[in-house]
């Protein structure tokens, strides 16, 4: 039993020998290899934005279409102004016919009183 701990301990133990885990490349290779990474990014990122016309097209087309928008906005909001003015001035007639109205029939009602009192006589 003894030799087995003393295997254990002498491979998991304070005194088992000390490993250091090396890579199989060197470092400079690591960096090159980083820096191709890089440039190869910032090559792709180059040709997408700054290398295609195709953008500065889609930006021009967009900020034109921007502006038609704004001013269809724009001439839509004032008719809807226009309407909502028109609206309140029809209520207010409206009620101005409806008081009318109700005052004229007031008066039918008091002249028809007027000759109904007459025939009885």
């Amino acid at each position: 039993m003894k030799p087995v701990k003393r295997s254990i301990r002498r491979h998991f133990g304070l005194t088992a020998r000390q490993v250091a885990v090396r890579s199989k490349r060197p470092w400079y290779f690591q960096w090159v290899i980083t820096a191709l990474f890089v440039a190869l990014g910032y090559l792709i990122a180059y040709q997408q934005f700054v290398g295609d016309e195709n953008v500065h097209e889609k930006l021009s087309q967009a900020v034109l279409e921007n502006r038609t928008l704004s001013t269809k906005i724009i001439q839509v909001e004032r008719q809807l102004q226009i309407e909502q003015a028109a609206q309140s001035n029809l209520t207010k007639e409206l009620n101005n016919v409806q008081d009318e109205n109700m005052r004229i029939k007031g008066d039918l009602v008091f002249y028809k009183n007027m000759l109904n009192g007459k025939k009885r006589r």
